[in-house]
């Protein structure tokens, strides 16, 4: 059984069920609560000293993330890894990536493509400072969310999200090597190079081998996860 939670009480300023989901998603992205934990309510709402309203709207948010499902007779957990579903997953994203980085290169103006430069300017600089794998990712989730936001099709948008979400939890098992965020950040970067090119079927490209090579890569890094210790010699 996963090890009970073990989260600080709430601090800060915004609104209470905007800060209750942050650090619920943050908690779960940086493994503090690890696949399976149970989100129970109330005892989420003790530890984040708030009250059950918050916690609940959070949970249900993060269940539209993909970040956590409800199973029958146990109510919310955090979702499971199951590495051959993540790899069906990743088949599906490549497909919408791609389209969402060709629409959003139709409908790209000046301030969006700043948006997308400050946002690899962001991770250079947490991949400068040695970051975290939580803050990493969550700036890889930032650019990709922008992308599909700048693609300006709600119907795409809920087709991707949890999808997006549940395939990020593969990042914690990709991101233990220090190369692959960086392989990560420059596909990001020619991903938005193409869009500033201003062709779609480009853009389209770059984002569907950025999806495909983090697809490999997640093979790559579960084979060697999986490899069996070396044997003794017998006797």
């Amino acid at each position: 059984m996963p090890p009970a939670p073990r989260l600080a009480p709430l601090t800060g300023e915004g609104l209470l069920a905007d800060r209750t989901y942050a650090a619920l998603k943050k908690a779960i992205l940086d493994n503090t609560l690890p696949p399976g934990t149970s989100l129970s309510v109330p005892e989420l709402a003790r530890q984040l000293d708030v009250s059950r309203s918050p916690v609940r709207e959070a949970v249900q948010r993060l269940i539209h993330d993909g970040l956590a499902t409800h199973a029958p007779h146990r109510g919310a957990e955090v979702s499971r890894v199951d590495i051959d579903d993540l790899r069906q997953l990743y088949v599906v994203r490549e497909q919408l990536e791609g389209l969402a980085a060709r629409l959003a290169t139709e409908h790209l103006d000046g301030d969006g493509l700043a948006q997308l430069r400050g946002i690899l300017a962001e991770h250079e600089a947490a991949l400068a400072a040695d970051a975290d794998n939580a803050a990493q990712i969550e700036l890889d989730m930032r650019f990709h969310r922008a992308v599909r936001e700048f693609a300006g099709n709600p119907h795409l948008l809920a087709a991707l999200e949890p999808i997006a979400g549940r395939s990020h939890f593969a990042l914690h098992s990709l991101w233990r090597g220090a190369e692959a965020p960086r392989l990560a950040l420059d596909e990001h970067r020619a991903v938005v190079d193409a869009m500033a090119s201003g062709d779609p079927e480009m853009a389209e490209a770059a984002a569907r081998r950025h999806i495909s090579r983090l697809r490999v890569r997640l093979g790559q890094a579960t084979a060697r996860e999986a490899a069996p210790r070396r044997l003794r010699p017998s006797s």
